[in-house]
Protein backbone atom coordinates (compact mmCIF):
# COMPACT_ATOMS: atom_id res chain seq x y z
CA UNK A 1 0.00 0.00 0.00
CA UNK A 2 1.31 3.17 -1.09
CA UNK A 3 1.82 6.26 1.44
CA UNK A 4 -0.62 8.31 -0.65
CA UNK A 5 -3.46 5.95 0.01
CA UNK A 6 -2.72 5.00 3.13
CA UNK A 7 -3.12 9.09 3.75
CA UNK A 8 -6.28 8.81 2.17
CA UNK A 9 -7.53 6.47 3.90
CA UNK A 10 -6.87 7.80 7.50
CA UNK A 11 -8.54 11.19 6.24
CA UNK A 12 -11.62 9.02 6.03
CA UNK A 13 -11.88 6.80 8.88
CA UNK A 14 -10.61 10.40 10.79
CA UNK A 15 -13.65 11.85 9.33
CA UNK A 16 -16.51 9.74 10.81
CA UNK A 17 -14.50 8.78 14.45
CA UNK A 18 -14.19 12.67 15.26
CA UNK A 19 -17.51 13.35 14.75
CA UNK A 20 -18.56 10.22 16.56
CA UNK A 21 -20.80 12.37 18.92
CA UNK A 22 -22.89 12.61 15.26
CA UNK A 23 -21.66 9.36 13.18
CA UNK A 24 -21.67 6.58 15.34
CA UNK A 25 -23.51 7.28 19.42
CA UNK A 26 -26.92 8.33 17.23
CA UNK A 27 -27.13 4.94 15.57
CA UNK A 28 -27.18 3.36 18.74
CA UNK A 29 -29.22 5.26 20.48
CA UNK A 30 -31.67 4.62 18.03
CA UNK A 31 -31.46 1.04 17.61
CA UNK A 32 -31.45 0.78 21.58
CA UNK A 33 -35.29 2.64 21.67
CA UNK A 34 -36.17 0.44 18.71
CA UNK A 35 -35.11 -2.68 20.62
CA UNK A 36 -36.67 -1.31 24.04
CA UNK A 37 -40.13 -0.44 22.34
CA UNK A 38 -40.55 -2.91 19.96
CA UNK A 39 -38.94 -5.22 22.36
CA UNK A 40 -41.09 -4.70 25.65
CA UNK A 41 -43.87 -3.95 23.81
CA UNK A 42 -44.64 -6.22 21.12
CA UNK A 43 -42.72 -8.95 22.99
CA UNK A 44 -45.55 -9.13 25.30
CA UNK A 45 -47.43 -10.09 22.46
CA UNK A 46 -44.89 -12.79 20.60
CA UNK A 47 -43.03 -14.12 22.72
CA UNK A 48 -41.28 -16.11 20.34
CA UNK A 49 -41.03 -16.73 17.20
CA UNK A 50 -39.04 -19.78 16.05
CA UNK A 51 -38.74 -20.95 19.46
CA UNK A 52 -36.47 -17.59 20.00
CA UNK A 53 -37.35 -14.85 21.94
CA UNK A 54 -39.00 -11.94 20.16
CA UNK A 55 -36.86 -9.34 21.90
CA UNK A 56 -33.35 -11.26 20.27
CA UNK A 57 -35.41 -12.38 17.26
CA UNK A 58 -35.35 -8.55 15.92
CA UNK A 59 -31.70 -7.56 17.09
CA UNK A 60 -29.76 -8.88 14.03
CA UNK A 61 -32.18 -7.06 11.28
CA UNK A 62 -32.16 -3.46 13.31
CA UNK A 63 -27.95 -4.38 13.34
CA UNK A 64 -28.40 -4.56 9.83
CA UNK A 65 -30.33 -1.66 8.97
CA UNK A 66 -27.48 0.47 11.26
CA UNK A 67 -24.76 -1.23 9.64
CA UNK A 68 -26.88 -0.35 5.50
CA UNK A 69 -27.62 3.44 6.55
CA UNK A 70 -24.62 4.25 8.41
CA UNK A 71 -22.00 2.73 5.71
CA UNK A 72 -24.06 4.13 2.85
CA UNK A 73 -24.64 7.86 4.46
CA UNK A 74 -20.77 7.66 5.34
CA UNK A 75 -19.52 7.31 1.47
CA UNK A 76 -21.65 9.43 0.07
CA UNK A 77 -21.74 12.36 2.31
CA UNK A 78 -18.01 12.43 1.94
CA UNK A 79 -18.36 12.36 -1.66
CA UNK A 80 -21.11 15.31 -1.48
CA UNK A 81 -19.22 17.35 0.41
CA UNK A 82 -15.82 16.55 -1.99
CA UNK A 83 -18.44 17.98 -4.55
CA UNK A 84 -20.32 20.65 -2.21
CA UNK A 85 -16.44 22.24 -1.07
CA UNK A 86 -14.76 21.94 -4.56
CA UNK A 87 -12.00 19.51 -3.26
CA UNK A 88 -13.05 16.48 -5.24
CA UNK A 89 -10.55 17.20 -8.26
CA UNK A 90 -7.69 17.62 -5.74
CA UNK A 91 -8.39 14.19 -5.11
CA UNK A 92 -8.56 12.79 -8.51
CA UNK A 93 -5.51 14.69 -9.51
CA UNK A 94 -3.50 13.05 -6.44
CA UNK A 95 -1.17 9.92 -7.34
CA UNK A 96 -4.04 7.73 -6.61
CA UNK A 97 -5.60 5.36 -9.15
CA UNK A 98 -9.28 4.76 -9.30
CA UNK A 99 -9.16 1.97 -7.59
CA UNK A 100 -7.42 3.42 -4.51
CA UNK A 101 -9.55 6.52 -4.53
CA UNK A 102 -12.81 4.41 -4.61
CA UNK A 103 -11.12 1.96 -1.88
CA UNK A 104 -10.34 4.70 0.43
CA UNK A 105 -14.15 5.36 0.25
CA UNK A 106 -15.58 2.60 0.88
CA UNK A 107 -13.13 1.39 3.50
CA UNK A 108 -14.38 4.37 5.41
CA UNK A 109 -18.01 3.53 5.14
CA UNK A 110 -17.41 -0.03 5.70
CA UNK A 111 -15.69 0.26 8.66
CA UNK A 112 -18.48 3.22 10.30
CA UNK A 113 -21.22 0.54 9.54
CA UNK A 114 -18.68 -2.58 11.33
CA UNK A 115 -18.82 0.09 14.32
CA UNK A 116 -22.25 0.69 14.57
CA UNK A 117 -23.28 -3.24 14.05
CA UNK A 118 -21.08 -4.98 16.17
CA UNK A 119 -22.05 -1.92 18.37
CA UNK A 120 -25.14 -2.84 18.94
CA UNK A 121 -24.54 -6.68 19.52
CA UNK A 122 -22.49 -5.94 21.91
CA UNK A 123 -24.38 -3.60 24.09
CA UNK A 124 -27.40 -6.66 23.28
CA UNK A 125 -25.44 -9.03 24.88
CA UNK A 126 -25.61 -7.02 27.80
CA UNK A 127 -29.14 -6.08 27.70
CA UNK A 128 -31.32 -8.92 26.36
CA UNK A 129 -30.19 -13.14 26.20
CA UNK A 130 -28.54 -12.93 23.28
CA UNK A 131 -25.94 -15.16 22.10
CA UNK A 132 -23.83 -15.19 19.41
CA UNK A 133 -23.74 -18.72 17.85
CA UNK A 134 -20.74 -18.17 15.31
CA UNK A 135 -18.62 -15.05 15.56
CA UNK A 136 -16.59 -15.49 12.31
CA UNK A 137 -19.90 -16.01 10.14
CA UNK A 138 -21.22 -12.33 11.89
CA UNK A 139 -18.05 -10.84 11.12
CA UNK A 140 -18.61 -11.75 7.92
CA UNK A 141 -22.16 -10.59 7.26
CA UNK A 142 -21.43 -7.33 8.88
CA UNK A 143 -18.25 -6.89 7.04
CA UNK A 144 -19.98 -7.33 3.45
CA UNK A 145 -23.08 -5.88 3.99
CA UNK A 146 -21.32 -2.79 5.39
CA UNK A 147 -19.15 -2.86 2.37
CA UNK A 148 -21.86 -3.18 0.37
CA UNK A 149 -24.03 -0.03 0.87
CA UNK A 150 -20.45 1.41 1.04
CA UNK A 151 -19.54 0.98 -2.14
CA UNK A 152 -23.20 1.82 -3.11
CA UNK A 153 -22.82 5.54 -1.09
CA UNK A 154 -19.85 5.96 -3.45
CA UNK A 155 -21.94 5.18 -6.52
CA UNK A 156 -24.58 7.10 -5.26
CA UNK A 157 -22.26 10.00 -4.16
CA UNK A 158 -20.76 10.67 -7.30
CA UNK A 159 -24.24 10.18 -9.40
CA UNK A 160 -26.08 12.35 -7.51
CA UNK A 161 -26.56 15.99 -8.45
CA UNK A 162 -27.65 17.41 -4.85
CA UNK A 163 -28.10 16.61 -0.58
CA UNK A 164 -31.39 15.84 -1.63
CA UNK A 165 -30.83 12.61 -3.79
CA UNK A 166 -28.70 11.16 -1.41
CA UNK A 167 -31.35 11.13 1.16
CA UNK A 168 -33.67 10.19 -0.77
CA UNK A 169 -32.27 6.85 -1.10
CA UNK A 170 -32.60 6.19 2.55
CA UNK A 171 -35.86 7.50 2.82
CA UNK A 172 -37.50 6.06 -0.34
CA UNK A 173 -35.48 2.87 -1.13
CA UNK A 174 -33.60 1.80 2.29
CA UNK A 175 -36.28 2.19 5.18
CA UNK A 176 -39.13 0.33 3.10
CA UNK A 177 -36.75 -2.43 1.70
CA UNK A 178 -35.69 -2.89 5.30
CA UNK A 179 -38.82 -2.64 7.26
CA UNK A 180 -39.81 -5.50 4.26
CA UNK A 181 -37.04 -7.05 5.07
CA UNK A 182 -38.78 -9.07 8.05
CA UNK A 183 -36.72 -7.19 10.67
CA UNK A 184 -40.08 -7.19 13.01
CA UNK A 185 -41.33 -10.45 12.23
CA UNK A 186 -41.15 -14.06 10.36
CA UNK A 187 -41.85 -13.88 6.58
CA UNK A 188 -44.15 -17.07 7.83
CA UNK A 189 -46.53 -14.21 8.92
CA UNK A 190 -46.77 -13.13 5.60
CA UNK A 191 -49.67 -14.36 3.38
CA UNK A 192 -47.88 -16.77 0.34
CA UNK A 193 -48.20 -13.24 -1.96
CA UNK A 194 -46.35 -10.82 0.14
CA UNK A 195 -44.05 -13.72 1.31
CA UNK A 196 -42.89 -14.10 -2.36
CA UNK A 197 -42.93 -10.64 -2.70
CA UNK A 198 -40.11 -10.12 0.21
CA UNK A 199 -38.10 -12.89 -1.81
CA UNK A 200 -36.72 -10.95 -4.37
CA UNK A 201 -35.99 -8.16 -1.64
CA UNK A 202 -31.60 -8.81 -1.38
CA UNK A 203 -32.14 -6.76 2.13
CA UNK A 204 -34.34 -9.73 3.55
CA UNK A 205 -31.25 -12.37 2.44
CA UNK A 206 -28.82 -9.89 4.53
CA UNK A 207 -30.58 -10.14 7.51
CA UNK A 208 -31.69 -13.65 7.51
CA UNK A 209 -27.93 -14.71 6.80
CA UNK A 210 -27.49 -12.57 10.12
CA UNK A 211 -29.82 -14.05 11.82
CA UNK A 212 -28.63 -17.46 11.15
CA UNK A 213 -24.95 -16.41 12.26
CA UNK A 214 -26.09 -14.95 15.87
CA UNK A 215 -29.41 -17.12 16.46
CA UNK A 216 -28.55 -20.08 14.79
CA UNK A 217 -32.08 -20.11 13.27
CA UNK A 218 -31.99 -20.67 9.49
CA UNK A 219 -34.87 -19.67 7.79
CA UNK A 220 -34.32 -20.51 4.28
CA UNK A 221 -30.69 -21.46 2.97
CA UNK A 222 -27.87 -19.61 4.65
CA UNK A 223 -25.95 -20.33 0.86
CA UNK A 224 -28.10 -17.88 -1.03
CA UNK A 225 -27.70 -15.10 1.93
CA UNK A 226 -23.66 -15.48 2.02
CA UNK A 227 -23.50 -15.53 -2.08
CA UNK A 228 -26.05 -12.25 -2.13
CA UNK A 229 -24.16 -10.56 0.21
CA UNK A 230 -20.63 -11.69 -1.34
CA UNK A 231 -22.30 -10.68 -5.06
CA UNK A 232 -22.85 -6.67 -4.61
CA UNK A 233 -20.18 -6.18 -2.73
CA UNK A 234 -18.17 -7.36 -5.41
CA UNK A 235 -20.58 -5.91 -8.23
CA UNK A 236 -21.09 -2.26 -6.42
CA UNK A 237 -17.04 -2.37 -5.79
CA UNK A 238 -16.37 -2.72 -9.55
CA UNK A 239 -18.69 -0.13 -10.32
CA UNK A 240 -17.37 2.57 -7.97
CA UNK A 241 -14.03 1.75 -9.55
CA UNK A 242 -14.83 1.92 -13.01
CA UNK A 243 -16.83 5.82 -12.32
CA UNK A 244 -13.40 7.22 -10.55
CA UNK A 245 -11.03 5.41 -13.23
CA UNK A 246 -13.63 7.09 -16.37
CA UNK A 247 -14.44 9.99 -14.00
CA UNK A 248 -18.14 9.71 -14.76
CA UNK A 249 -19.98 12.77 -13.62
CA UNK A 250 -16.99 14.11 -11.69
CA UNK A 251 -14.74 15.23 -14.57
CA UNK A 252 -15.56 18.25 -16.50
Amino acid sequence: MSIEFLTFLKREIHRFLVLYKQTIIPALISSLLYIIVFGTTLGTRISSIDGVAYINYIVPGLAMMSVINQSYQNSASSIMQGKYLKFIEDILIAPLSGLEISLGYIIGGALRGLICGFGILIICLFMTDLKIENYLLTLFYLLTVSWTFSAFGVIIGIYAKSWDEIGSFTNFVFMPMTFLGGVFYSLDMLPPLWRNISYINPIYWMISGLRYSTLGLEENANLISLLICFGFSCIFTFIATWMFKTGYKIKS
